[in-house]
């Protein structure tokens, strides 16, 4: 075993961000090192990241991307603070490396790092590079990254693809033979989505009165799980709706078509799992980096892509019947998903943190 050393995970805000670094940071204590976190006070790293077991050093930032010149204004200045104070840190207490899955909150420690020479390993899981990832791309030492057209924001020569760290589960996921009943989950993630749960309950009734043998699995959030269930119950089709599932890898062993949002973990897990889907972006991401994702998705073969603006019940409806008669379709489409998928995201970026050292 190599000698412990000291990682720093950046990456905040979300659980896109957050959930892998963890991944990582678990794959480095694992080989007797130490990760720490950096993130914000209202960020999901509160929570997760000491539920893990790992330690958070708090920072104040905010992000910049639509927001007015005022707010701008005192982003910027938090930036500039920030990364002065962790750069003096860094000084005292120097990382051997610093891990980035990107964001605002990864703004200070991968810009300090970058002022005091140290090695930066940057996580990029969309198609596109978010702003930070963009504007510090020259600097990075190594970039992981999940999608091939990402390749041309980096340096040549400096990128790999190695994906995004996936529960193990979704990869030993047994392809599902084709039964009696066509069942469809539905997901907007943990808080769910309007747009999703509104069109699902629209094409119901279509449903319903064409007989086709369908089965829905619909994890609602918690806002609109009470409205929706009732909704659900009353036309006597078969399925569960549910606010949260907790055992997410055997919902969709059960599935034979997703219909989800195309965030970078969603995505990831379609293809760990091997999952035909359709795609409808968040149409309010940032740099529209979900509609890139899915638009990957789309040519590679493993998805059909529909604008948030443009899924509705009727659309829901005829866009599923249309792919229950072609089973051979959704049989390519569950191959294609499958190319997509590299195991072993976290463990490759133990690896380069060890080597970049």
């Amino acid at each position: 075993m190599p000698d412990s050393r000291l990682f720093l995970m950046a990456g905040g805000g979300t659980g896109g961000h957050v959930i892998p670094a963890i991944a990582v940071a678990r794959e480095l204590e694992k080989r007797g090192h130490r990760a720490v976190f950096v993130g914000t006070e209202r960020g999901v790293e509160a929570r997760l990241v000491p539920k893990a077991g790992f330690p958070l050093e708090f920072i104040r930032v905010g992000g910049v991307m639509g927001l007015g010149l005022v707010q701008k204004m005192i982003s910027a200045g938090q930036l500039v603070t920030e990364t002065l104070a962790q750069a003096r840190r860094f000084g005292s207490v120097r990382p051997d490396a610093v891990f980035s899955m990107g964001g605002y909150v990864a703004g200070p420690p991968v810009l300090a790092a970058i002022l005091r020479r140290i090695p930066i390993l940057v996580m990029e899981p969309n198609a596109v590079p978010g702003f930070m990832n963009r504007m510090t791309a020259r600097f990075v030492r190594r970039a992981l990254i999940s999608f091939r057209e990402t390749e041309r924001y980096f340096p040549s020569g400096r990128t790999e693809l190695t994906g995004l760290p996936v529960r193990e589960d979704f990869f030993h996921l047994a392809p599902k033979p084709v039964g009696n009943t066509f069942t469809i989950l539905i997901t907007g993630g943990s808080q769910g989505s309007r747009t999703l749960n509104e069109a699902a309950s629209a094409s119901w009734p279509l449903f319903r009165k064409s007989g086709l043998p369908v089965r829905f699995l619909h994890q609602t959030g918690l806002v609109t799980f009470e409205k929706t269930r009732a909704e659900f119950l009353s036309t006597g089709l078969e399925g569960e709706v549910s606010a949260f599932f907790q055992d997410m890898p055997a919902v969709f062993a059960q599935a034979d078509l997703i219909v989800c949002r195309s965030g970078a973990g969603a995505v990831a897990e379609l293809a760990a799992a091997g999952k035909p889907s359709i795609l409808i972006p968040f149409p309010f991401a940032t740099g529209q980096h979900q509609l890139r994702n899915a638009e990957a998705f789309e040519r590679a073969g493993a998805a059909r892509l529909v604008l948030d603006k443009e899924w509705t019940g009727e659309q829901f409806f005829n866009t599923v019947s249309a792919l229950i008669r072609e089973p051979g379709e959704l049989a390519k489409m569950a191959a294609a998903a499958r190319e997509l998928a590299h195991p072993g995201a976290a463990r490759r970026a133990a690896d380069i943190l060890e080597e970049i050292h």
